[in-house]
């Protein structure tokens, strides 16, 4: 297999490299070419791979280039983690919200709207030149906003694009290690999970054919053993029913992580962005020290994560600072792609589940038998948005499981995002301002068309490219 990272210059791509030449994925791929725009990025990564230590492993062979071109032919899977605007871009979309007095993070938000509007058109860029260059070629898809990016993709790739985010599956794992559930090797069966990215809800948690969620919402104990137990209330969960995505604590301690926002000395972004533009050089003058200060760093960055809600000096657990997430997904969901066997995975994907009498989405019996209609994997969604859902993988593509309806707060909530991930997707792909402009006023953590106003004009002087999609139809 060829892999083409597009992003390769990314600060997390050493993770994929180490996970492909040791462990369970070593021998997937054959070939990793980088693609990036940035050259400078490139040989920084370039260094820390050549001088990451990889045991009895064999190295793969790398290729950096700034070419699509040059990158995209004979690509099996592009798997795309870019950054228009780089961290500094994150610094805007943070600041402008915050000034304002909103919620000021990358993808939840006015932030994560910005996010989308800059990069959806970029990565219509990418998947144009896949289509030209390498069209049997699957896009594995990790920028963000991903649910609003991979739904933007869909008219261009069709099935043959998947978002991934660890936020979910690591949910699902950290719960299920709390309750003492070992879940099988690559399968889901007894995984109750509804939701869009970065917004969505564990609801069942199976052993032995018996439910142990709210065992384990019920003991304290347990909750405080991982993070998403930890961020909420004890009493909260046990009422609610259901693990949230860490991401909804956004939503359900609003104030008191936009305070905590506020009274920080620099906004994440802010963090990163000073962290890489030290890091980066020095990475590509290291030599052989390259991966221990990359390795340094990477646990710094880690240690920040949700630092906002965090108290009294909380420390995140060690298996947090692992690393070690969302390159597993991907790696996971490319080799199942590639028909190594089928898996299954929480991913970013249209919300139509395998019809009744085609289990994960194989022809029925009868060759002359209708075709059952589609169902919505999320009932009370509609059948062509892209949601986050537990799916069976296989060289195919991947097939949603159908999931119970959600309550009616979980459902309202969602299919209010919903609404506004579709309006950024019109505003950015036909450059609609005034769909941009809905948007921001429909968003719960926004909820106004003045703040809208203010946002969708702080923007544009942040960005001013988004000018230029406005004008060009959102090309």
């Amino acid at each position: 297999m060829r892999l083409l990272i597009a992003g390769g210059g990314g600060f997390r791509v050493p993770l994929i490299y180490r996970a492909l030449v040791s462990g369970r994925f070593a021998g997937l791929v054959t070939e990793l070419v980088l693609y990036d725009v940035d050259p400078a990025r490139l040989d920084a990564v370039t260094a820390v791979l050549e001088s990451m230590p990889v045991g009895d492993g064999a190295r793969l062979p790398v290729h950096a280039t700034t070419d699509p071109a040059e990158a995209l032919p004979g690509t099996t899977v592009v798997f795309a983690a870019i950054r228009p605007g780089g961290t500094a871009g994150r610094i805007a979309d943070e600041k402008v919200a915050q000034d304002l007095g909103l919620l000021g993070q990358e993808t939840t938000g006015a932030g994560g709207i910005s996010y989308a509007l800059r990069t959806i058109p970029q990565m219509l860029g990418l998947a144009r030149l896949m289509r030209e260059h390498c069209p049997d070629a699957w896009l594995v898809n990790f920028t963000n906003p991903a649910g609003m990016v991979t739904e933007a993709l869909l008219p261009v790739l069709g099935h043959r694009v998947i978002g991934i985010c660890d936020s979910a599956g690591g949910l699902v794992q950290r719960a299920a290690a709390a309750a003492g559930v070992q879940l099988p090797e690559g399968r889901l069966d007894g995984v109750g999970y509804y939701g869009l990215n970065h917004l969505g809800w564990l609801y069942r948690l199976e052993s032995g054919g018996r439910d142990v969620l709210r065992g384990l919402l019920a003991d304290a104990g347990a909750l405080q053993s991982f993070e998403e137990g930890r961020l909420f209330p004890q009493p909260f969960l046990a009422q609610l029913g259901m693990l949230p995505n860490e991401y909804l604590y956004y939503y359900y301690q609003r104030d008191a992580a936009r305070q905590a926002m506020q009274a920080m000395a620099q906004t994440r972004g802010e963090t990163i962005h000073s962290q890489q533009r030290e890091l980066y050089p020095r990475l590509a003058a290291a030599g052989p020290d390259a991966y221990r200060l990359w390795e340094e760093a990477r646990r710094s960055r880690e240690e920040g994560y949700l630092a906002e809600a965090r108290h009294d000096g909380e420390r995140r657990a060690e298996e947090d600072l692992a690393g070690g997430g969302y390159e597993r997904v991907a790696l996971a969901a490319m080799r199942a792609l590639a028909g190594r066997g089928e898996t299954q995975l929480v991913l970013n994907t249209r919300n139509t589940a395998a019809p009744a009498g085609t289990p994960e989405g194989h022809p029925p019996a009868s060759a002359t038998a209708a075709p059952p209609a589609p169902q919505p994997a999320i009932p009370g969604l509609p059948a062509d948005a892209v949601v986050e859902v537990p799916c069976t993988v296989t060289a195919r593509g991947a097939v949603p499981l159908p999931q119970q309806a959600p309550d009616g707060p979980q459902l309202r909530l969602l299919q209010r995002v919903k609404e506004v991930e579709r309006l950024v997707v019109r505003a950015a792909g036909t450059g609609a301002r005034e769909a941009a402009l809905e948007a921001f006023a429909r968003h719960p953590l926004v909820d106004s068309p003045d703040l809208a106003a203010k946002l969708l004009a702080g923007y544009e002087q942040a960005f001013p490219a988004l000018g230029k999609i406005w004008e060009g139809g959102g090309r």
